[in-house]
């Protein structure tokens, strides 16, 4: 690795963090971003100290008022800000800074002290090392990947090769390095646990061989990480409206529904300038009653183990409009074998312990347990979770799905979006769904928020 020589320029004036620095040559500055983004490099790549780039970052951070804490990968963020408060509106708000009025390709030393606390924080993101992870590491990695994803703002992409996925695939190597059981057993260790998406999916891999304490704080995390979890759903769903008006009923002919404006409207053929009144010979009301038939849901979950994240907010979500009026919510469960978990709906906590990741997948097996609850087909619909790599009865598996279709049901096909931010779906089904009207919602749980909000309305 070559490594930039350093000019030394004339040094920025010391001041308290967050003021504006005397402008370097914009040669000297470029040069020092460079230094300080070619010791990160190292850093997360070679397990080995360049004794020249950390002697040149030091001195950079020096100049530039900030704390050599911001080099050391072990000193977590929050130890950073504790120490020195004024870095925290600093770094949330890195990224929404207007930039230095510099000719184009010019770096200030402005830039340089932005490079230098984005630094720190990819630093103490993406250095995670090797080895055993105790859970005072765990929780300080989340911590930091928290103050990351602020700074990178609300819409970091969740797909697959984006920020929030690259992330989730760090903490699920982390979990996977954590002795997660002996953590379980120990109380104090335990509470230092943060619930996470990557964490409920290896607790719920491991669950059958959790007992005593383990199993205890195991079951605690998990219904930690689905009350959260439920909270933001149901503050997506909340404003799903009352129902549909039945307009095959007739207005009630009470002054409350009176329509003033439609009645106006509808009598001014009867506006006599002479009188100047208007005679209304008709008066119009408005519709007030809504639909009473419940909607069916029929909420269909893969849980072999590539669906866990899917498996875990459809979950929540099933639970959350079983709580509404006028929906009527059912919950199939599937590998090779399928699983009603309809009677605990209501409580997603009790359908995670019931479930059993892994296996294979058999979707006509889930099928042949779903269609009897169809009875009126265009007041049902049928979310079906899955990245659809059937064993070998795909064809007769999207037929059935395909004749559902046609009969009126609403299918709305899910694909996979496991922790790690890989999301497959079996591209043959993908491809008939998109010809059938019927395309594969992946991405955020907010898509399908809307699109069973649009049903249920």
């Amino acid at each position: 690795m070559s490594i930039p020589s350093v000019s030394s320029g004339p040094a920025a004036s010391a001041g308290p963090a967050g003021s504006a620095e005397p402008e370097l040559d914009p040669a000297a500055s470029e040069n020092r971003r460079q230094v300080l983004y070619w010791r990160l490099l190292a850093r997360i790549f070679a397990p080995d100290e360049q004794p020249s780039l950390e002697a040149a970052s030091l001195a950079i951070v020096e100049d530039l008022d900030l704390p050599a804490a911001l080099l050391d990968p072990t000193v977590s963020i929050d130890n950073v800000v504790q120490r020195f408060p004024a870095l925290a509106p600093e770094i949330d708000g890195l990224l929404a800074a207007p930039a230095a009025d510099l000719p184009a390709g010019s770096v200030g030393a402005a830039e340089v002290r932005t490079a230098a606390v984005m630094a720190k924080l990819l630093l103490n993101t993406f250095a995670t090392g090797s080895g055993g992870v105790t859970a005072g590491q765990l929780a300080d990695w989340q911590a930091d990947a928290g103050w990351l994803r602020r700074t990178l703002g609300p819409d970091v992409g969740d797909g697959p090769g984006g920020p929030g996925a690259v992330l989730g695939e760090i903490e699920a190597d982390l979990v996977s390095r954590m002795h997660l059981r002996e953590v379980l057993a120990n109380p104090t260790l335990a509470r230092r646990l943060t619930p996470s998406m990557s964490l409920i999916e290896q607790l719920l891999r491991d669950k059958d061989n959790l007992s005593g304490v383990a199993l205890a704080n195991a079951k605690a995390l998990i219904r930690r990480f689905v009350d959260e979890v439920a909270e933001v759903l149901r503050t997506q769903v909340e404003q799903t409206s009352a129902g549909t008006l039945d307009r095959s009923v007739p207005p009630k002919r009470v002054f409350r529904n009176l329509d003033l404006d439609r009645t106006i409207w509808k009598n001014l053929p009867n506006w006599s300038p002479e009188d100047q009144r208007l005679y209304v010979d008709r008066l119009y009301y408005r519709q007030t009653a809504r639909r009473t038939t419940p909607a069916k849901m029929i909420v269909v979950v893969d849980q072999s183990g590539s669906m866990v994240d899917s498996m875990v907010n459809c979950t929540i979500l099933a639970s959350i409009f079983a709580g509404l009026p006028r929906v009527d919510v059912h919950l199939i469960a599937y590998d090779t074998r399928a699983l009603d978990l309809t009677p605990w709906v209501n409580d997603p906590f009790e359908v995670l312990l019931r479930t059993k990741l892994g296996g294979g997948n058999d979707g006509p097996v889930a099928m042949e347990m779903a269609r009897p609850k169809i009875s009126d087909p265009r007041n049902t619909v049928m979310v079906w979770i899955s990245d659809f790599y059937e064993f070998d009865r795909s064809q007769p598996l999207f037929e059935a799905i395909e004749s559902l279709h046609r009969g009126g049901v609403r299918f709305i096909p899910v694909g996979s979006v496991n922790s790690s931010g890989r999301g497959s779906v079996n591209p043959w089904f993908r491809e008939r769904f998109k010809d059938l009207g019927t395309p594969v919602i992946s991405g955020h749980i907010r898509k399908l928020v809307a699109e069973l909000k649009n049903f249920v309305a």
